[in-house]
Formats: structure tokens, C-alpha cells, sequence
């Protein structure tokens, strides 16, 4: 039975960073909706209530089955967390005077507490709150304080039952992995699980699952689609037949180079021409969400049709990982994007899907693609887009525009890796742009295409920073995309972060 820590989802935007840092310690978890607490599961070991963009009070606002765990396990809510269990338990939150956001001093911390074990007076936390416990119900016990928060973590006597108004998964927090790792060992975590342990673990649940039947997967060439690919190989082996789309927007020779990189992973993967399909369907449109459901629509359409063919498959498989779930579905009702392979499914699909990473991060696939010997060119490879340049190209798709961008982002990112640039960044691409500019080449005046750079910097796509590429660098670049890239003559650098920004522009 895999033990694991549950966390449950109120909206915030730092839930799946709980999760990283809990899984950073070893040790399993979930992030699923509040409403949603698995109460029949044995190997839930703990439980941790995150923040949430609502204030308890509000008519809208989440609310948990605190009954469910309370007094049953140990229990920790963080901001919004802490004030939910206080609210229903009899005590008062409250709007706070003035916004409490920013970096504060524990004080006051009560010794021989449990989770702050090793924390000591003056410790640096981060507040991000506008409500604050003004009253605390009968058997909650404060255990620390701020100069402005007298409430700052409280401990609700005879339980293993915590709340804490700041926010300890933050880089701020500066005890903030210690009162986590006390919290998992409080939990009675063993603290054992690992890439190895994932891929044993995930390899007899997918054995369980999939039983003798013969699955489908959608190969896209980047890290996470092959890892998945090897996971289930070890699971089901001659059951498993891939599938790699060329859909008229992948990079530039890119549908034979990885064809070729498959081969030596002793995978059987069949590869479908469907560039000509891809453009008539995208031909006219413009919409950046009607391009992403359009581009899923078509490859679910394909792996339809190609399993058929293969005969008894009833299973898709997809390299789908947390971060493309936290931004196409999300509990607040707001969907940043859709990925290909969250969004756009039919409602009556004919396959079964089965997602092996869909709880992991990027940088913990890469972990595991490791362990199970994966090529280190591929474990390594950038992200890359789902819809491919389909997103990409601003505007509507047409095959020149296509051929212009493989072009730009060809001398890009060959660039960044002849200078050993390319493993210094998160990921890069060129992003041809629906506008036209003025230009001169030799006595002539040009008016042609503008083409976008984004290089940026991140651990796990959820936030990202651009990337400080050297001018000189990124002269010769866009001299040699305008000298060598018919209908190109200007290029620009993307220096938008994320947020405000995502790392794609569409």
C-alpha cells in the first residue's frame, strides 16, 4: 500500500508547490479538490489544507468535511487552511486591518511544540492574506505570533491538528522545510519514496490497470511522453504500440530524428504523416484556444483511427504532467490554456485514457527517465509545446509560415547549444509574429515578417524567469535569422517573466 500525504485544493497558486516541497522530502502526496478527501484510503498518513482566494466567510467560498480527518490524523492548514478549520470551529476571522502580505518574525513560539520543533524566535516567514483569526475557538492554542499577527500558528489541543497563517512551502519562509519535515515525520512518513520507488510502484499499478490489454501512445519526442513510453514498456511490453504524429509543426527535421531515437529504445512506434490533414483544419482560424482544441482534436482523431487499425486497443496513453493539469483545470473555474492533451477530447472518446506522469512535475520526470537509463539528450531536452509551432505562429497557420519558423527557431536553437547555452536554460523557441515591419536590404526596402526569441529560466514551468543571454550572442542570432530566413527582416527578445507572462505566447 502506498502511504502519502493528501493535500487539498482551495485554489491557491502555491497548492502544487506544498506538493513539490513535501515531495522534495521523500515522501508521496497528492494534491486533490477540497471536496474531494479520499476517506477510504489507508495509506493517507496525513493531511495539509492549502490556501485559497477566497475568504471563509464568502457564500462561495470552498468548503472541506473537516469530520472527515479531524482528531483521525495529523492535520495542517496553511492560511486559508488554518482559518477554514477556525471559522467552523466557533472562532472569528476577520478582514485584517491592512493587508497582510510580505516577509514577518515569529515570535512568542511556544518550546516544546511538535511542528516547530528547531524554529526558533525570529524566524523569517511570508504573510499573503487579507482575512486574519481575531478570536480562536475553544481548545485552539497559539504556539506562535508576529508583531502583527497575534495568531500567527495555532494547535488545537488533543489532536495532531495544526494551523498556520503564513506560508511555509514559499522560498521566504526561511524555516519553512524544517516545520514541513516535522509535520512528515509527525505523520509517521517513512520518507522513502523516490525515482526508483515511483517507477516500481507505477509499473505494477499500471500492470493492475491495463491488465492484458494493448494501449496506444501519443509520442511527441520530448522528455515526458518517452519516460512514459518506458514505464509502460516495462509494464506491458509487446502490449504497447506508439504512435508519432508528424502534424506539420514540429521542428525542423524533427519527425525523422526522433523516429530514429525510438529505435534504440526497442519501442514499436509507428509513424503517421498528417501534415496536409492538420493545416485544413487549421486553415482560416486564428483563435489561439480554437487552434490548441482543433491540434488535440486532430491527433485524438488519428490515435482513434490508428488504433483501429492495430485491432483490440483500448487504451490511449499520454505524457500529460501536473503543471499541463493545474493550467487547463482549475477548481476556481478559471482556465489559463488548454493542453493538447487535457483539452479538446471528445465527450464520447473511444479510448480509455491512461496518464503514468499526471502527478509529477518536469523536473522529477526528468529524475525518474533517468533512473529507468533513458538517453541523457532526451532526458534533458527542452519542453516543447504540445500544439507544436501551432502556437507559435501567431495568427492563423499556413505551410509558409510553418517554413518560416523552422527556419528562425532551427538557427536558435542550434545557436544556443553550439555555444553551450541550450542546458542553461528552461526552454526556447521563436515565435513568428502576426505583423509585418519596414526594412532595408542592400538598396531595397522590405516589408516582412517580425520573429520573437523566449529563452527563460525556471524548475518546473509553473513560474519562470527570462533567460540573460549574452548580447553578442543574441546579435549574431538575429543577423543570421534575417540573413538567412526569407521573409524575416527584424528580431526581437522576449523579457516577460512568468507571471505576468506565460513561457508560450498563445
Amino acid at each position: 500500500m502506498q502511504e502519502k500525504l493528501i493535500i487539498l485544493d482551495f485554489g491557491s497558486q502555491t497548492t502544487q508547490l506544498i506538493g513539490r516541497r513535501v515531495r522534495e522530502m521523500n515522501t508521496y502526496c497528492e494534491i486533490v479538490p477540497y471536496n474531494k478527501f479520499p476517506a477510504n484510503d489507508a495509506g493517507v498518513k496525513g493531511v495539509i489544507l492549502s490556501g485559497s482566494p477566497f475568504s471563509v466567510y464568502d457564500a462561495n467560498a470552498f468548503k472541506a468535511t473537516l469530520s472527515d480527518f479531524r482528531g483521525k490524523i495529523p492535520v495542517l492548514g496553511i492560511c486559508y487552511g488554518a482559518q477554514l478549520m477556525a471559522h467552523e470551529a466557533g472562532g472569528k476571522v476577520e478582514p485584517a486591518g491592512m493587508r497582510e502580505y510580505g516577509r514577518a518574525n515569529l515570535q512568542n513560539i511556544v518550546g516544546n511544540d511538535e511542528l516547530l520543533r528547531g524554529i526558533a524566535n525570529g524566524s523569517q516567514v511570508w504573510m499573503s492574506h487579507g482575512d486574519t483569526i481575531t478570536a480562536l475557538p475553544q481548545g485552539f492554542h497559539v504556539v506562535a505570533s508576529t508583531r502583527e499577527v497575534p495568531n500567527a500558528a495555532y494547535r488545537i489541543a488533543g489532536e495532531q491538528t495544526w494551523g498556520v497563517q503564513f506560508h511555509p512551502e514559499v522560498f521566504h519562509t526561511e524555516d519553512g522545510p524544517a516545520l514541513l519535515q516535522n509535520f512528515i515525520r509527525i505523520c509517521g512518513c517513512r520518507q522513502d519514496w523516490t525515482p526508483a520507488s515511483f517507477i516500481s510502484t507505477t509499473v505494477d499499478w499500471l500492470k493492475q490497470q491495463l491488465g492484458s490489454d494493448k494501449v496506444a501512445l501519443a509520442l511527441s519526442g520530448g522528455v515526458d511522453s518517452s519516460v512514459a513510453a518506458a514505464l509502460l514498456n516495462k509494464a506491458i511490453g509487446k502490449n504497447l504500440t506508439c504512435l508519432f504524429v508528424d502534424n506539420g509543426l514540429l521542428r525542423k527535421n524533427e519527425f525523422g530524428a526522433v523516429m530514429e531515437s525510438y529505435a534504440h529504445m526497442g519501442l514499436n512506434v509507428i509513424g503517421v504523416n498528417a501534415k496536409e490533414r492538420f493545416y485544413a483544419n487549421l486553415k482560416g482560424v486564428s483563435e489561439p484556444e480554437q487552434k490548441r482544441k482543433i491540434i488535440g482534436k486532430g491527433f485524438i482523431d488519428i490515435f482513434e483511427e490508428e488504433a483501429h487499425k492495430l485491432q483490440g486497443v483500448r487504451w490511449l496513453a499520454q505524457g500529460t504532467i501536473y503543471p499541463d493539469i493545474i493550467e487547463s483545470l482549475s477548481i476556481t473555474g478559471v482556465t489559463i490554456k488548454s493542453h493538447h492533451n487535457v483539452g479538446g477530447l471528445p465527450e464520447k472518446m473511444h479510448l480509455k485514457v491512461v496518464e503514468p506522469l499526471r502527478l509529477l512535475f518536469k523536473d522529477e520526470v526528468r529524475r525518474v527517465g533517468r533512473e529507468l537509463g533513458l538517453d541523457e539528450a532526451l532526458v534533458t531536452r527542452h519542453p516543447f509545446p504540445g500544439p507544436g509551432l501551432g502556437v507559435r505562429i501567431l495568427g492563423e497557420v499556413t505551410p509558409e509560415k510553418v517554413r518560416i519558423l523552422q527556419e528562425a527557431d532551427h538557427i536558435f536553437i542550434q545557436g544556443l547549444r553550439s555555444d553551450e547555452l541550450y542546458h542553461k536554460v528552461w526552454q526556447a523557441g521563436a515565435i513568428l509574429l502576426p505583423v509585418q515591419s519596414v526594412g532595408v536590404m542592400g538598396d531595397e526596402r522590405t516589408y516582412e515578417n517580425a520573429i520573437a526569441l523566449r529563452a527563460v529560466l525556471s524548475t518546473d514551468g509553473m513560474t519562470a524567469d527570462w533567460a540573460q543571454l549574452p548580447y553578442t550572442f543574441l546579435a549574431r542570432i538575429s543577423n543570421e535569422i534575417i540573413n538567412k530566413v526569407k521573409g524575416v527582416n527584424r528580431v526581437v527578445y522576449d523579457i516577460s517573466s512568468k507571471p505576468p507572462a506565460t513561457i508560450e505566447w498563445e
